[in-house]
């Protein structure tokens, strides 16, 4: 099930203007969210969506594919969906609506192989209209972060809810402020979510074309927007660790990762 990947990379982050082109190991960024991608076996091309002529430039530049997309999206699917648009119009993407659309976010520098392999496996289920990821959460503070986003899953790994919330509820725990015994961790049915996506080319193209919903606009999740127009989300479990790129610090924290890793 070959699919094709694209990465949005937006220049004018509120918070961290320039990331994709920021250096880690003596890369940009953007550069090692791409290779690091394209050694996924179930990849048969990767494009870089972006609004910045620069990131266009850097990534041909390493002899990568970087398409141009408006600077008036409101979040990366959107961008992705123009991209997807524009390499149909173009030729280099089939005008099918099986095919696999994997949105990988440009700054995610962690992004193993595996995991795109993985995600892109999900769509193997029809009833699948979107696969995802998620990683058993094994600490305490990430259980009441509302930065990690939790996610919920019935016994055939489709998604039931996604929230900034713990969920599910430990009733007893409720007076602990969601503190997690050594106990309570094993059996622990918190997961986060990891925010690598596999579309169907159809569900991309309707679900770009859909207004912000109410759940969505809540919890400010934008995949609840997908659950709540009816679209099956369907979820696996990775066990690999990623460290999204949203500020100096972050950049600093993956750096230290990925020297660890060598």
């Amino acid at each position: 099930m070959p699919a094709i990947v694209i990465i949005p990379a937006r220049h004018g982050s509120t918070r961290f203007p320039g990331k994709p082109l920021c250096y880690l190991h003596g890369k940009p960024m953007i550069r090692l969210v791409y290779e690091r991608v394209r050694n996924a076996r179930l990849v048969k091309d990767v494009f870089v969506a972006t609004d910045s002529k620069d990131i266009v430039s850097v990534v041909e530049g390493f002899g990568g594919n970087a398409i141009m997309t408006s600077t008036e999206h409101r979040s990366g699917t959107d961008r992705i969906a123009e991209a997807v648009t524009k390499l149909s119009e173009a030729g280099v993407v089939a005008d099918s609506s099986d095919n696999i659309i994997v949105n990988v976010q440009g700054d995610e520098p962690m992004i193993m192989p595996e995991m795109v392999d993985d995600v892109i496996r999900l769509m193997g289920d029809e009833r699948a209209s979107i696969g995802t990821l998620a990683k058993r959460i094994e600490t305490p503070e990430e259980v009441g972060d509302p930065n990690v986003v939790k996610v919920v899953f019935d016994y055939e790994g489709f998604a039931l809810y996604f929230s900034r919330c713990p969920i599910p509820y430990h009733r007893e725990a409720g007076s602990k402020e969601y503190a997690v015994s050594s106990k309570e961790k094993e059996s622990s049915y918190y997961f986060k979510h990891i925010g690598i996506y596999a579309y169907r080319r159809d569900v991309l193209r309707r679900f770009s074309l859909l207004a912000p919903t109410r759940l969505e606009q809540t919890e400010m999740l934008e995949q609840l927007r997908a659950m709540e127009m009816g679209f099956r989300i369907k979820v696996r479990e990775t066990h690999y660790e990623t460290i999204g790129v949203d500020t100096a610090a972050d950049l600093e924290r993956v750096e230290k990762c990925l020297s660890l890793s060598l």
